[in-house]
């Protein structure tokens, strides 16, 4: 996958007074899933109405397969879209919805239209589908009808722009694994909008979070979980402590009172750094001098874990495992070093720092 298919150059977009995108650059892979992954109002729908042409970026250039596309319209680029809300005829059969391209066209005999719509079906796993009505399908299968009509016409590039929203938790997480099957299936490469990060970790090659209209990592889901850049994507990829700590040296960091060996470097002697601990990644140890010490407040079951909350001074640490802590009891915190994700400092750090104790103080005087 080292063929840039679709290239994004130093992109601004506003909408009035409001920037949108800032000098966004990006490329996508031939072949490749690629999720834009984050919060509401973040800049990822408007990046791929721009790569699909419909809107125009206020500076910075498209280009397909090295060539500038800005001022080619849609209909003329080789790329189709998938919306959240499907947009099928209902007074067409499930067959007639996934051949409506190829009929408006004119250019294929009826024939190998039928042929290209049982192939399609296939692909989505709907074989026999062909002649039912869209309002007996579920939600999910008409979203897997809308992918075939998007899929008939053989684009190179499919963009997704959140098309699992409307379905439930069990029909999302069905499609999740239906969508990654048919583009590797299929070939073709996947633009992928969603603010969902168990949708953007399960199905995708490449994440690229955003926020505020900059891209904040592009990197596998294994990087953007692992090795959060700042403070933005650690709380907003899973779960996660942040704490302010301090760097005493390479190879040694100080956080909740005590130093911990951790595997990081180039940062100084006695800098001010952000950690990130994973919930999973945080044991529950009897109480040691040379470890943080707290007190469990809350231990809630979660099917596959328990999910501990220890106030340790003024702070509120997450621990999950698959044993029970009893709430009430003391316990000190232990790390292994490759567990410690030393970041440099954030301006966010502060504001979900205060939420946190925010919540400590909610739990510690909860009745």
């Amino acid at each position: 996958m080292d063929e840039h298919i679709i290239e994004l150059k130093n992109i601004s977009k506003n909408y009035g007074d409001l920037q949108v995108l800032e000098h966004l650059n990006l490329y996508i892979n031939q072949n490749e899933f690629l999720t834009l992954l984050g919060p509401s109002g973040c800049g990822k729908t408007t990046t791929l109405r721009i790569v699909g042409g419909f809107e125009s970026p206020a500076e910075g250039d498209v280009f397909y397969r090295g060539t500038r596309i800005n001022d080619l319209p849609p209909y003329k680029r080789n790329i189709n879209t998938v919306f959240q809300r499907y947009a099928l005829f209902p007074s067409m059969t499930v067959g007639e919805n996934i051949a409506f391209g190829p009929t408006l066209s004119k250019k294929l005999s009826k024939k190998e239209i039928d042929r290209q719509v049982d192939e399609m079906l296939a692909l989505v796993n709907l074989s026999g589908y062909g002649n039912r009505r869209i309002d007996t399908l579920s939600g999910g299968q008409q979203q897997r009808v809308a992918v075939a009509r998007a899929l008939i016409n053989r684009p190179d590039v499919l963009l997704l722009d959140e098309p699992l929203g409307a379905l439930d938790l069990k029909l999302r997480k069905e499609m999740q694994i239906e969508l990654k099957h048919i583009q590797v299936e299929s070939g073709i490469t996947f633009l992928y909008v969603t603010h969902d990060q168990e949708e953007a970790l399960t199905m995708s090659d490449t994440i690229v979070v955003m926020n505020d209209g900059k891209i904040q990592q592009i990197g596998t889901p294994q990087d953007i979980y692992n090795e959060p850049k700042n403070s933005f994507v650690a709380d907003f990829i899973g779960e996660s402590n942040i704490l302010k700590a301090t760097m005493i040296r390479d190879y040694e960091v100080e956080f909740l009172g005590r130093r911990f060996p951790c595997i990081d470097t180039g940062f100084g002697e006695n800098k001010p750094v952000d950690i990130v601990l994973r919930p999973e990644d945080v044991e529950l140890i009897p109480v040691r001098e040379d470890r943080p010490s707290g007190t469990v407040v809350s231990s809630i079951f979660k099917g596959v874990h328990y999910e501990m909350r220890i106030v340790c001074g003024e702070d509120l640490i997450v621990s999950q495992s698959t044993r029970y802590v009893e709430p009430g009891s003391s316990v000190s915190i232990d790390v292994t070093p490759e567990n410690i994700q030393v970041m440099e400092p954030s301006d966010l750090t502060p504001t979900l720092i205060a939420a946190k104790k925010a919540q400590r103080v909610r739990l510690e005087v909860r009745p």
